[in-house]
Formats: structure tokens, C-alpha cells, sequence
């Protein structure tokens, strides 16, 4: 992968952000907006229209609570119209949702998709219409998208694979069995965690035991899942989960047999939920992606394509399907422990009076003087 300097893309951001803010806008309904009128002495401007499509609000808690929130704000700040809508896990709500936005004359349409195929068929139809398309967060294979904005996912992974090897040996448990309570199937990024915690957990001379995919991401049925494959191994020394919706599942499980907060498990998106169980100690690490920072990229990619220009990127992220190389903007993730909870915290991503909603939280929160 080709990186420059991060530095840059977010000065390049910022830049384009403000060259675009010309004007103003006003959210409101599914989260949309349009400018105020130009003044009567002067040609109307055309202000750029986006349209954007979040996966569900059942996965993650972040697509309602963060990414909507982050995104409404920059494109705000950027002077363009926007239309954030929420596919709520249903394929053929998604596809109609793109079909909606793209009569709805969107210059530049963003997705996160639900799967490659049904992403890419959105894509096609967009491009069939002049309109520029932007992979967000979730890479959709065989788009075609013009850019990619997301976080390193195999540096994600690592993050949580380091992470599960650092509470292990803090425990004094050098080796044994690992299960995998992996993310979707047909979601690219859970493939490349994968890949970054698997690698990590095997370089560090741990087994891997256990190993499974949860469809859609579904916290449900990882519960299911999970139950099943700890009745078949029981002798387990960690748990990745590739996100903290699956970590919750696992951690559920290992309860119910007395070892929540013994056999560490990972998760990722520092959700108020993951951030709680890190200071409980029953989920030993979350990965924080600034979601803000993943907005503003975006928001500055959907500006210098709606004004025909090439948006600033930092490396290239490859389509298995298409064999193109995707630009892309990768930002970097950072592991959450209990002793930096407070960092996600003076980052504004999350408050104390949201985490810190148990006792056994509480009491860590004084110790770490997180208020």
C-alpha cells in the first residue's frame, strides 16, 4: 500500500471544506439539507448535492450516534446539500433508497453497503448517470467507486489482535486456544480484520481454535454462535471479536459460565457499551476510529468531486474483484484500554456520564479521573 503523510490529507480536507463554504444549510426529515438562496443580485449558485446511504443502526451503535452526526456537520460546514438515509440491514431497502437518490439528482453518492453486490449494483447505476460514487468506510468490491474513505482495517485488526495478546500475557497466559467471532462475510472490512488479528494472535505463538463468521453482523445470532463454539472448546484463553456488538454476544456468554472478565475479548468502535465493559474489565480492549476525522475526509472527497477534481487521498486499497487499485483515504486506529478510555472521552466522541453507568465502571472512572 502507497501512504503519504495523513498530515496532509487532513490539511487537504480542511482546505477543501473551506473553498467549498460559500454559503449556508439546514438540516431536518431523514437528516438533509439544502442551501439558503443566493442573493438577487447574482446568478444562482449550483451548490453540489450528496446523497448518502448508512448500512443500519443494529451492528454498530456509530452509523446513528456518530457517522450521522459527523457527516451532517461537514457537509454543513462544506455548503452542500445533503440526504443521509439508513438502509436499516434491508437489501431491498437499500437499493431503493439508491434508486431514490439517484432520481433525486445527487451529484456525488457515498455508500456503506450492506454487500458488495448489492453496493455495486447501486454504484453501476450511479456511474450510468454521470454521478461520482464514494466507498465510506466499507470497501464495496466491483464498485467502481472513485475513492475510498476509511481506516487501515488490517491496522484495526492488528490493534485488536495486539490488544488480546497484551491482556493475555498480563494474565501470565503464554499460550492456548483463541476463538474468532469474525464480522460479516460479505463485508470486506471484516475480512481484513481478520486478517490483521489473525496474523497478530499467531505471531505471538497462540493457537487458533474456534472459528466463525457472524452474517450481517448480527449480535443475536453471534450469541448463538458463540454459545456453540465455546460448548465445543471451553478451554479457551481469548476471544477476538471483530467488533464490540460481537464482543457484548461473547462476553454475555462467558458470563453465564463464570468467566466474564477472566478470558479476555476484543471489540472495536469504542461504543459507549465496549467503552463501559473496558472499565468493568470484562471486555480487555475497543479500537477507536475517529469517526469525525473519517467524516470530514469524506465530506472533502464528495466536494472535489462535485467540482470535478480529484480528491486528496493517501494510499490505494485494492478491489480483488475489479483488480483496480481504489484511492483511498486510510486513517489510523488506536487501541482503547482502561488507563486511555479518557482520550476517546477529550476527543468528544463520547462523555463520562455515558460510560461510566455501573459501579464497577464508576469506580474505574475515579481511578482513572475520567468525569
Amino acid at each position: 500500500m502507497r501512504t503519504r503523510s495523513l498530515t496532509l490529507v487532513v490539511a487537504a480536507a480542511v482546505s477543501a471544506l473551506a473553498l467549498a463554504a460559500c454559503g449556508s444549510s439546514s438540516g431536518g426529515g431523514s437528516t438533509s439539507a439544502s442551501p439558503s438562496t443566493a442573493p438577487s443580485s447574482s446568478a444562482p449558485t449550483v451548490t453540489p448535492k450528496v446523497g448518502v446511504i448508512l448500512p443500519d443502526s443494529a451492528s454498530s451503535a456509530r452509523w446513528e450516534t456518530a457517522d450521522r452526526k459527523f457527516l451532517t456537520d461537514a457537509f454543513t460546514a462544506g455548503n452542500m446539500q445533503f440526504d443521509i438515509q439508513n438502509a436499516g440491514g434491508d437489501k431491498a431497502k437499500f437499493a431503493t433508497i439508491c434508486d431514490s437518490l439517484i432520481a433525486g439528482g445527487v451529484n456525488v453518492l457515498m455508500i456503506v453497503n450492506l454487500d458488495s453486490d448489492t453496493g455495486a449494483a447501486c454504484e453501476k447505476k450511479a456511474s450510468a448517470q454521470g454521478i461520482k460514487t464514494i466507498d465510506y468506510d466499507r470497501l464495496t468490491l466491483g464498485g467502481g467507486a472513485a475513492v475510498y474513505v476509511s481506516f487501515d482495517n488490517v491496522a484495526v485488526g492488528k490493534a485488536e489482535g495486539d490488544g488480546l495478546v497484551q491482556c493475555m500475557q498480563a494474565a501470565g497466559v503464554k499460550t492456548g486456544t483463541v476463538a474468532l467471532l469474525n464480522g460479516s462475510p460479505t463485508d470486506n472490512n471484516a475480512t481484513l480484520f481478520k486478517q490483521g488479528y489473525k496474523a497478530a494472535i499467531e505471531a505471538a505463538g497462540y493457537t487458533i481454535g474456534e472459528d466463525q463468521a457472524v452474517p450481517d453482523w448480527d449480535n443475536t445470532k453471534a450469541g448463538t454462535i458463540f454459545e456453540q463454539m465455546f460448548a465445543k472448546d471451553p478451554k479457551i484463553v481469548g476471544v477476538d471479536a471483530a467488533n464490540d456488538g460481537l464482543g457484548g454476544a461473547a462476553i454475555a456468554v462467558l458470563a453465564k459460565n463464570g468467566l466474564a472478565g477472566k478470558v479476555p475479548v476484543t471489540g472495536q468502535d469504542a461504543t459507549d457499551e465496549g467503552l463501559t465493559r473496558v472499565l468493568e474489565g470484562t471486555q480487555c480492549v475497543t479500537v477507536y476510529k475517529a469517526i469525525k476525522k473519517e467524516a470530514e475526509a469524506a465530506a472533502a472527497a464528495a466536494i472535489a468531486l462535485a467540482n470535478g477534481q480529484a480528491p486528496a487521498t493517501n494510499g490505494t486499497t485494492a478491489d480483488s474483484v475489479s483488480g483496480m487499485d481504489v484511492p483511498s483515504v486510510l486513517l489510523v486506529p488506536q487501541p482503547i484500554f482502561k488507563d486511555n478510555v479518557k482520550d476517546v472521552i477529550a476527543d468528544g466522541f463520547t462523555t463520562a456520564a455515558k460510560i461510566c453507568t455501573t459501579d464497577a465502571a464508576k469506580a474505574e472512572c475515579t481511578k482513572q479521573g475520567i468525569s
